[in-house]
């Protein structure tokens, strides 16, 4: 490696990111939506069931909306249309960003690093969302009705990173919720989990932290794995 390709070498080779509860904070606007639905239903949505839904997709949502009313008959893609609707309008309001979650995506960009949106969220809602996020913020968006598997599976990681023509193992996947450090572990990426309504445990290859506050292009630089070794 000469002089100069050790000054652009980067660590990570992209940063994967997922959108609510990460860089925005969507997941009480799902939260309201979500609660609507329910008590069109004639019930309520319990606590540990909310729980459940975070960082899943839609049909695994309903699926635990449905069992959560026992209402199993219902009509998954009726009530995933009218929530989509609700938060499509929701959305439309304007997102707010999570504490350092705008500064980091600059500052990623700002360097040059490959940057991927990696979310459940389908690709409808997404459209309103990079209203607020920037639709020149990312290289790749993967969206949860553009794959064939959504999270916890590897396949949302594993598709971005091959979109960026990156290994995915040298990626560093930023999330929030346990479906998505699974999906993101599985497919091969560190990970820097940030909960923000799930407290997640500690794992080989995740990194915890309260807030992206303050992360850096440095901090982000001391995550890489004992593999990689190129300087920031």
């Amino acid at each position: 490696m000469t002089d100069g390709d050790a000054a652009t070498a980067r660590w990570p080779a992209a940063v994967l990111f997922d959108m609510d509860g990460t860089l925005v904070d969507s997941e009480k606007v799902w939260d309201v939506a979500l609660r609507e639905l329910a008590a069109e239903a004639g019930g309520a949505l319990s606590a540990p069931a909310r729980r459940a839904m975070v960082g899943t997709s839609m049909t695994a949502s309903m699926r635990i909306l449905h069992e959560d009313l026992a209402q199993p008959w219902r009509d998954a893609a009726a009530d995933a249309a009218w929530l989509e609707a609700r938060v499509h309008e929701l959305f439309g309001g304007g997102l707010v960003w999570l504490p350092g979650a705008r500064e980091l995506l600059a500052a990623v960009r700002a360097a040059g690093v490959p940057a991927a949106l990696v979310t459940s969220t389908g690709r409808r809602l997404v459209d309103v969302a990079l209203d607020t996020l920037g639709r020149d913020s990312f290289d790749v968006v993967v969206c949860g009705d553009e794959v064939t598997a959504a999270k916890p599976d590897p396949t949302p990681y594993r598709t971005a990173a091959r979109l960026l023509g990156v290994p995915v193992g040298e990626c560093l996947a930023i999330e929030d919720s346990p479906a998505g450090v699974a999906s993101a572990r599985a497919a091969g990426a560190t990970v820097l989990a940030v909960p923000s309504e799930i407290a997640l445990p500690g794992a080989p290859g995740v990194h915890l932290r309260d807030t992206l506050a303050g992360v850096d292009l440095a901090y982000l630089a001391g995550l890489r794995p004992p593999s990689i070794s190129h300087p920031w």
